[in-house]
């Protein structure tokens, strides 16, 4: 299981429908929502 880096909440990689890769590293996400936060800035949320 992936987290989601912006809620923290626990994502199956094999059924998530979002994603972004970052600096050849893979993140999933809960909603859309979550992962339009994480692209307009991905390093705010990987401190």
């Amino acid at each position: 299981m992936a987290v989601d880096p912006i809620c923290k909440m626990q994502v199956d990689e094999k059924s998530a429908k979002w994603s972004s890769e970052y600096k050849g590293e893979k993140y999933y996400f809960c909603a859309p929502g979550c992962k339009k936060k994480f692209d307009t800035d991905p390093e705010k949320y990987l401190k």
